[in-house]
């Protein structure tokens, strides 16, 4: 039974009937409607922490859908499960699948440069400072693409690069 005819409290089934409504009035194709069907209930899945059954519904979702922005969505949200899993090798191809669609996803890039930073901090706990500045400095590159994209936002990463002075504000 699909994730959409279970859901348990009340909003979610409001929200399922609203998309369902919107699934027979809006003019899409089959594909449209099925990848649609699974990226929402891949989204209603990993809500409630089910993320084995999140992925499965979005790599469902992604062999119907064609449309390159619906796409890089569906790819973010499967870089976002493999880096709640710790799979950052992973959460940063799917981030980077994502930006191909749709370079205008500062989440992503916000996402990119957090993997990486932990990746310099790492770096740091082993003694390696050389491989740690690396990954500090492509950090930075990532919170400028996120930064640009979204100004005001990103207070932290925004006050990281002033500190460390890999990024000068005008």
């Amino acid at each position: 039974m699909p994730r959409s005819r279970i859901n348990g409290n009340f909003i979610d089934k409001t929200s399922s009937i609203v998309a369902n409504i919107l699934l027979r009035i809006i003019p899409t194709t089959s594909g449209e409607k099925k990848a649609f069907t699974y990226y929402r209930d891949g989204m209603s899945a990993q809500s409630e922490g089910n993320y084995a059954e999140a992925l499965q519904n979005y790599y469902e979702a992604t062999r119907p859908e064609i449309d390159p922005y619906d796409r890089s969505y569906i790819l973010y949200n499967i870089g976002l499960i493999h880096t709640s899993n710790g799979e950052h090798t992973k959460a940063l191809e799917y981030y980077f699948r994502a930006l191909e669609r749709n370079p205008f996803l500062p989440q992503a890039f916000n996402n990119m440069a957090v993997i990486c930073h932990y990746r310099g901090e790492q770096a740091i706990l082993q003694g390696d400072s050389e491989i740690a500045e690396a990954w500090f400095d492509q950090a930075a590159e990532y919170w400028k693409q996120a930064i640009a994209l979204t100004p005001g936002n990103y207070i932290e990463a925004h006050n990281w690069l002033k500190i460390t002075r890999r990024f000068e504000f005008e």
